[in-house]
């Protein structure tokens, strides 16, 4: 392997077994040309994109009952891409995101290991907006807002991409910067709600403390 160590693993979501290539564990690091650098990923972030939280779990459970019919449907900081094969897998029209280097061959890898065609990804950091992406119906995202300034960047890359009808799911383990993310959507105009989601327990937080956000705004 090119510097990094992976598994499969068989996860089962929904009805339905997904297999998902992952890294070994969070202790992987390769970023021999750089990339990882350029993107400002510092190699202690480097492997979270590469292994399964328990948020991401969670919210692919949430989004294989989840209504879909009709609605153009992006993840944002999808990873390994769980979610998005939950979601492939039902059908929906999803488009996939991340800033990580590698996320885009191991979504890839991860849909050919469950016949699945190939799923939209583009490379898309948060600091402004992405003119390929477009505008979405349904944006969804797990365990997003773990550093300060991710309620800023996420709350304004939303803005650039969702409809002026919408709706924004975002399951959290607990981190901290839940507050400040939902002062901002609430200043573009959504309600929120939120619902208890079972996680199981990991980095420190205890099992069962997650949240299911949900932000809905209504076209004027």
């Amino acid at each position: 392997m090119p510097g990094y160590e992976v598994e499969t693993v068989t996860l089962h979501v929904g009805d339905s077994d997904f297999r998902i290539r992952a890294l070994l564990n969070k202790r992987q690091f390769s970023d021999p040309d750089g990339a990882a650098e350029r993107a400002g990923v510092s190699p202690a972030s480097w492997p979270l994109f590469g292994v399964v939280w328990p948020a991401g779990l969670a919210l692919a459970e949430a989004m294989s009952r989840f209504p879909i019919d009709g609605k153009n449907i992006l993840e944002l900081g999808c990873g390994i891409g769980l979610t998005s094969l939950v979601l492939a897998r039902r059908g929906a029209r999803i488009t996939a995101c991340d800033h990580h280097p590698l996320a885009e061959d191991f979504l890839r890898q991860n849909a050919e290991l469950n016949g699945l065609p190939p799923i939209r990804f583009l490379n898309a950091p948060w600091l402004g907006p992405n003119l390929r992406l477009g505008r979405f119906d349904l944006i969804i995202g797990s365990d997003l807002l773990y550093e300060r300034d991710h309620a800023v960047l996420l709350a304004g890359f939303i803005a650039h991409h969702a409809h002026p009808a919408a709706q924004v799911l975002i399951a959290d383990p607990g981190r901290g910067y839940v507050s400040p993310f939902s002062a901002l959507m609430l200043a573009q105009g959504y309600v929120r709600t939120a619902l208890p989601m079972p996680m199981a327990a990991s980095v420190g937080m205890p099992a069962s403390r997650g949240r299911l956000f949900s932000f809905v705004r209504e076209a004027a």
